[in-house]
């Protein structure tokens, strides 16, 4: 791993208290596995999506979710990030029904292949968080 500077610091501080606070649990366990292959790009993601996008004051965090739930299934094959972020999602305050028609809106735009995979994903995360 790189020597960090202050600015670097900060920004990396910054970032893990917006992962705490969006993923929790979940995006610790993504930057932890990550870390162990490319240990720098686990740092640039904590820095970078976390750190300078997610906490900028433009939109708050459950904003942030909506679009990038929205984002996520419309792209139809990340169904991994798909449940992180609908993990982060149901963690900032969106409800299921919620995460549910962000899903069911992107099948207009993005094709029912999308919206299904993205709903499956769904399926998953509400299962797993009520056991």
């Amino acid at each position: 791993m790189t020597q960090l500077t202050t600015d670097q610091h900060e920004r990396y501080d910054r970032g893990l208290r917006a992962l705490a606070a969006i993923d929790g649990e979940a995006g610790h366990k993504v930057v932890e596995s990550l870390a162990e292959i490319a240990p720098d790009f686990a740092r640039y993601l904590i820095e970078f999506p976390f750190g300078d996008i997610c906490s900028r004051p433009g939109l708050d965090l459950r904003a942030r979710e909506i679009a990038t739930i929205a984002a996520l299934t419309a792209m139809g094959n990340a169904a991994p990030q798909l449940k992180v972020h609908i993990e982060a999602g149901l963690n900032v305050g969106l409800s299921r029904d919620e995460v549910t028609e962000i899903i069911m809106q992107m099948a207009v735009y993005a094709g029912f292949p999308a919206a299904l995979n993205g709903l499956f994903a769904a399926k998953e995360v509400f299962a797993a968080r009520a056991s």
